[in-house]
């Protein structure tokens, strides 16, 4: 994104569209996050904030936000993949738009930092992978990034809606199929059974 402002505008313009169109109750904000302005050299702001990508970031408040999160936050992804079609970015640049309703994201966002936690402790503790429940690319990406600095090897498993991220004891055998969380693998030859071809 060459010119932040004029995307933060197109962005506003379309939400705008879609809200009074729509007859939603809903406000929004969008606004600029992350890095420094290209003038801001000696302001005192650190070297790891100027080096972070600004962002644009839309907040949604008011009376309809939980038809925006029902279902995981269905509406919310799909405004923002929208939002990025408008905006043309390439697959890389994706990561610079983000929107959020009444903070549904960033609880996500911190629970999955825990579950991340939890799963390493888990994972060096029995010597056993652990697979996270399915979810969409983003959010593997994302907690691909957030399981790197455990040092424990990570890999996507699984098909389409159901892909899913799973995490490595060190040096174990990542060839092997590690079925999804809450399946066994003894629930997984069952299904195999039951759907082989006849």
């Amino acid at each position: 994104m060459d010119d932040l402002a004029q995307a933060a505008q197109t962005i506003g313009q379309f939400l705008q569209t879609f809200t009074l169109s729509g007859g939603l109750r809903l406000r929004f904000r969008v606004k600029l996050r992350g890095g420094a302005p290209e003038d801001a050299a000696n302001d005192g702001t650190s070297p790891e904030a100027k080096a972070l990508p600004r962002t644009l970031h839309v907040e949604f408040s008011g009376p309809d936000t939980p038809l925006l999160t029902a279902r995981n936050g269905e509406v919310l992804h799909a405004l923002e993949h929208i939002a990025v079609k408008i905006l043309r970015l390439e697959l890389d640049q994706q990561e610079l738009v983000s929107f959020d309703a009444d903070q549904f994201k960033a609880n996500r966002d911190r629970h999955m930092r825990e579950s991340a936690a939890a799963a390493v402790e888990r994972v060096r503790s029995t010597g056993r992978p652990h697979p996270f429940p399915p979810m969409n690319s983003r959010d593997r990406r994302m907690l691909h990034l957030i399981l790197k600095d455990s040092g424990l090897p990570t890999a996507s498993s699984g098909e389409g809606p159901g892909r899913f991220v799973v995490l490595y004891p060190e040096g174990a055998d990542m060839a092997e199929p590690v079925p999804p969380q809450g399946r066994t693998a003894e629930d997984t030859g069952r299904l195999r059974h039951a759907f082989r071809h006849r």
